[in-house]
């Protein structure tokens, strides 16, 4: 199983959860720091971090980035973190 998290929070929360599950994360280059990520990385984490940010990103650039993983891991589940906008009209 595979965590694509788009956000520092869910990013957290998924590399917590896959270092119990064994399962890999990937995550925009805006959900953890480049430092964060190396450290994560000398720990044997399986966290992969996009060279672009996704917090935010439009479908597309989603959609890209999970054919990226794919790539890397075909045939497992990916699970995507799911952020919900605002009702047009509603400051948020």
């Amino acid at each position: 199983m595979v965590y694509l998290a788009l956000e520092p929070k869910a990013a957290s929360e998924a590399i917590r959860i896959a270092a119990f599950e064994g399962c890999s994360v990937w995550i925009g280059s805006d959900a953890i720091t480049e430092e964060e990520h190396k450290r994560l990385y000398s720990t044997g984490a399986s966290v992969t971090r996009f060279s672009h940010p996704l917090s935010g990103a439009t479908p597309e650039v989603i959609a890209d980035a999970l054919e990226v993983i794919e790539l890397h891991h075909p045939s497992e589940i990916i699970w995507v973190q799911y952020i919900s906008q605002p009702p047009s009209g509603d400051p948020g």
